[in-house]
């Protein structure tokens, strides 16, 4: 901890060697999240170096409260998120006022019978305005007033969309399990 802060110090002074030390820490964690929001890879390290830029432009406004890795991620998050509003992702026309909210923990009912790798590469099977939401509220933790506030959009879209995400991630499920349950026997 106290070495990434001696690090984020340096890179406050625009040292390169340490922007490359940086770097190199955190790379494959925001690649990770950049990979889980998009379909293509181009696209992910399109978001990777758009989010590196922005970290290391907006270092001096880490202030050294929580952890430096929790801000760049937050930072990466934001970056997609205005990247996928540039290109107006989300389908809006989903939008529904009342919907009735079925209880469950944060998508526990769709990632209890996966492997977090199989849900990865499902995910990657999702429209992205699905996927988006899917990603903030169960992988991230934000509310759906929050997503809402973030894209712009209704709550309701919000919890309609994860609701299609959720089923759409169900049925690939069903439907992979199906497919290895007769190649195996």
């Amino acid at each position: 901890m106290q070495e990434v802060l001696v690090i984020v110090e340096q890179c406050k002074q625009n040292n390169p060697e340490a922007q490359h030390q940086l770097y190199k820490m955190l790379a494959s964690k925001l690649m990770g999240i950049c990979m889980r929001y998009t379909k293509s890879r181009d696209l992910a390290e399109d978001y990777l170096q758009d989010s590196f830029i922005k970290i290391f432009t907006n270092i001096s406004k880490f202030e050294n409260k929580g952890s430096f890795e929790g801000w760049a991620k937050r930072v990466t998050i934001n970056t997609i998120l205005k990247g996928f509003s540039k290109r107006n992702v989300l389908d809006k026309s989903d939008d529904i006022d009342e919907m009735i909210e079925q209880p469950f923990e944060r998508g526990a009912d769709i990632i209890s019978g996966m492997a977090y790798k199989e849900l990865l590469t499902f995910l990657q099977y999702l429209p992205e305005g699905k996927r988006v939401i899917f990603n903030l509220y169960v992988m991230e933790g934000y509310t759906h007033k929050e997503i809402a506030e973030q894209l712009d959009i209704n709550e309701g879209t919000s919890k309609s969309q994860l609701a299609k995400a959720k089923e759409i991630l169900r049925d690939l499920h069903i439907k992979h399990n199906r497919v290895y349950a007769t190649e195996t026997t």
